[in-house]
């Protein structure tokens, strides 16, 4: 696409303390936004992460370990995710690439069955940066995904968050309406494209597994304490204002069993609260909408 438009271009700054504060319904005061992700990792390719380093760091192929590493994600730790939301009443949103559907029917229909929202996350796991035709790459991956489902997905996640500058246009003509990839907010926004808007809902990139496990070698309880502390402070914010907090979460990783405790205690801490709303992408989206009066289809 020719001209792509920068970040700044799409967005103009703002600052939280100059917008009219957003008020949830029914008097709550935060959501919570739980987002599960299912992938695949074809192991054809390298890893799309490591637990256990090639020895003397040389890649090597077939990457056996850490693609079974991930593969106990899907056997075991999405069944602990699974039975901890049932426990709850909660049904978050699922990230999940597309080829789940294809490669892990039984884990998909589970999720689809409990009534998941489905969100895009690309086809299987790598950047899309990577990806000869993205615009192709982005509906097969929505076309999928409303087959199995019989819903055509609403939201986005970039397989580690990763976008090229006409990505949003891509999405926003595959019918996409918010996206996780921008993470530079506490509240959803409004971005700009030449196929209309996407809003941006509030993903907090750094109360993820992902970094917080695998990238920074913490201990397991520090999940816990980390959401802990977010949720402490902008609950203390919502008097004033809707908050918004998110946790992102991998079978592979907080489904182990030294981890799960973990994220169940979160979710015990959460429920001593009053106003705690949890609502997955498409909830937040349609209450936005709503809140903000956003028309889709409109060109930037």
């Amino acid at each position: 696409m020719s001209d792509p438009m920068l970040p700044t271009e799409r967005a103009d700054f703002s600052a939280i303390v100059d917008r009219p504060p957003l008020k949830l319904p029914g008097g709550a005061r935060i959501v919570v936004w739980t987002i599960v992700n299912f992938e695949v990792w074809d192991i054809a390719r390298p890893m799309a992460r490591q637990v256990l380093p090639a020895p003397t760091g040389q890649p090597l192929l077939p990457d056996v370990p850490n693609w079974s590493w991930h593969e106990y994600g899907m056997r075991v730790g999405a069944w602990r995710f699974f039975d901890l939301y049932k426990r709850h009443n909660i049904r978050p949103t699922l990230s999940i690439n597309a080829r789940v559907c294809e490669d892990y029917p039984r884990v998909a229909q589970e999720a689809k069955d409990l009534g998941w929202e489905f969100m895009g996350h690309a086809y299987d796991q790598g950047p899309i940066h990577k990806v000869e035709d993205q615009r192709g790459m982005i509906f097969k991956s929505m076309d999928i995904i409303e087959k199995f489902t019989g819903t055509r997905p609403v939201g986005w996640l970039g397989p580690g968050l990763t976008q090229t500058l006409d990505t949003p246009e891509n999405l926003a003509e595959a019918g996409v309406k918010y996206i996780g990839d921008w993470v530079y907010d506490d509240e959803p926004t409004v971005i700009r494209t030449k196929k209309g808007p996407l809003v941006t809902l509030p993903y907090t990139v750094e109360l993820n597994d992902i970094p917080m496990m695998i990238v920074q070698h913490h201990e397991s309880d520090h999940l816990y304490k980390r959401f802990v502390e977010s949720f402490d402070r902008l609950y203390e914010e919502s008097a004033e204002r809707a908050k918004f907090v998110s946790i992102a979460i991998h079978p592979y990783i907080s489904g182990q069993p030294f981890r799960i405790k973990a994220l169940e205690a979160i979710y015990d801490y959460v429920a001593k609260f009053d106003g705690v709303l949890h609502w997955n992408g498409a909830e937040i989206l349609d209450w936005y909408t709503k809140t903000a009066n956003v028309k889709f289809g409109a060109a930037a």
